[in-house]
């Protein structure tokens, strides 16, 4: 019998994320027709049953030789794979997939070549759609919504953020959610994959904002969906991921805005977002 050999390599980076994991692999049989290579990046190892349970669900068990981060961690999965896997799919341990998604992305992906990564729509728990497809963050409504959003969740600039979010009908977007993301790897390979100095939140960002630069397509669909349980690995930290949360945006915006006829506009959004941090610390 003729083996077929997998275009897709599912990889995953778990912190303490063992029970969510096992449901995110069990659904990966469903989600496409075709065989799904699929990596545990295990950026805590030894806490936990993670490796037991890839195993179990025949996944390829990776011990991480440090906290990675999460671009970190999948950039040194990726690094592993076959040259012969046509595409990298790149998920949350807290995802489970709808049936024939994977496929559906795969075919939305392949009717252009220029599509360099495809988002599907992520469903809540409670039903609702998450805003997973979105423009990158210019400096006006931007920097709005990232320094307001939080402690003024009604204010303008996030309010025609959001707007620009639609998750009704397949479009481009400025980047694609991390949380559930499929990118073909010659795109991946072209851009370097994630910029691991963002050890956690805009890392997906980046990578997005990196792809549509070189010149790819981040196409978002909602033919294809999955549902995001969301936040085992950082319920119990969050103090920790606020100050993650505003590292990795002053990083974003030192990156966007660089040299020295920027430095007064660096200097007022790190100022800003401090600010912000103090606020988020004191209302959580």
């Amino acid at each position: 019998m003729m083996t077929v050999a997998p275009m897709v390599a599912l990889v995953t980076v778990t912190y303490r994320s063992a029970d969510a994991l096992e449901a995110m692999l069990a659904s990966v049989a469903r989600a496409s027709d075709a065989p799904v290579l699929s990596f545990v990046a295990d950026n805590l190892p030894g806490t936990d049953d993670a490796k037991d349970v890839a195993e179990r669900a025949g996944a390829d068990y990776r011990a991480m030789p440090g906290n990675l981060g999460y671009g970190g961690a999948v950039n040194e999965v990726v690094r592993g794979i076959p040259d012969g896997v046509e595409w990298l799919l790149v998920t949350n341990p807290d995802v489970v997939f709808d049936e024939g998604s994977i496929d559906e992305m795969v075919a939305i992906a392949n009717a252009d070549s220029r599509i360099g990564a495809v988002g599907p729509l992520i469903r809540n728990e409670d039903g609702t759609a998450y805003p997973s497809a979105r423009p990158v963050p210019g400096l006006g409504v931007g920097t709005g919504h990232a320094v307001f959003g939080p402690v003024w969740p009604a204010n303008p600039w996030t309010r025609r953020y959001h707007a620009a979010n639609a998750v009704d009908h397949e479009r481009d977007a400025g980047w694609l959610s991390g949380a559930c993301l499929l990118v073909r790897r010659s795109a991946f390979d072209d851009i370097g994959g994630f910029d691991s100095e963002f050890f956690m939140y805009f890392e997906d960002v980046d990578f997005g904002a990196r792809l549509g630069r070189a010149g790819w397509r981040n196409r978002f669909t909602p033919t294809a969906s999955v549902v995001h349980t969301g936040g085992h690995s950082t319920s119990a930290e969050s103090s920790a991921m606020i100050a993650a949360h505003h590292r990795s945006a002053q990083r974003f915006i030192a990156k966007t805005y660089p040299g020295l006829r920027w430095w007064p506009v660096r200097a007022s959004l790190a100022l800003g977002l401090r600010l912000r941090e103090r606020l988020a610390r004191r209302l959580h």
